[in-house]
């Protein structure tokens, strides 16, 4: 960790036009938020497991996931919900079963997030 102060400018070298642009083209705070939401939900060791089993299958019901995650029943429908609120997963229902497959969004952040492949072998 570099000594304090040597993170920031000595000095106020503001480049107003480049500044301006990105400030104009900013995130705004509602986006921000949704983004950050979607970001968390992967933060989780148990979510981010159950989002990477999802996307090496196309579906797999609480039952399924709780095995392979090695956690219980109701706290992976509990990380399912949070997925699924970050929709970055969607289910339907098959009779008694509901099925759970990761989004297209879900796929592409999840990606990202395990973009250094290794870590997973």
């Amino acid at each position: 960790m570099p000594p304090v102060g040597q993170d920031r400018c000595d000095l106020l070298c503001l480049d107003l036009p480049k500044a301006e642009a990105l400030r104009a083209r900013r995130l705004d705070g509602a986006a921000a938020a949704r983004f950050a939401d979607r970001a968390k939900a992967l933060s989780d060791p148990t979510r981010l497991t159950i989002a990477a089993a999802l996307a090496d299958t196309d579906e797999l019901c609480v039952c399924d996931l709780a095995w392979v995650t090695e956690r219980a029943e109701n706290l992976v429908s509990h990380h399912l919900r949070v997925l699924r609120s970050a929709e970055l997963v969607r289910s339907r229902r098959e009779a008694k079963m509901v099925l759970y497959e990761l989004t297209p969004r879900g796929r592409a952040l999840l990606s990202t997030v395990l973009a250094d492949t290794e870590a997973r072998a």
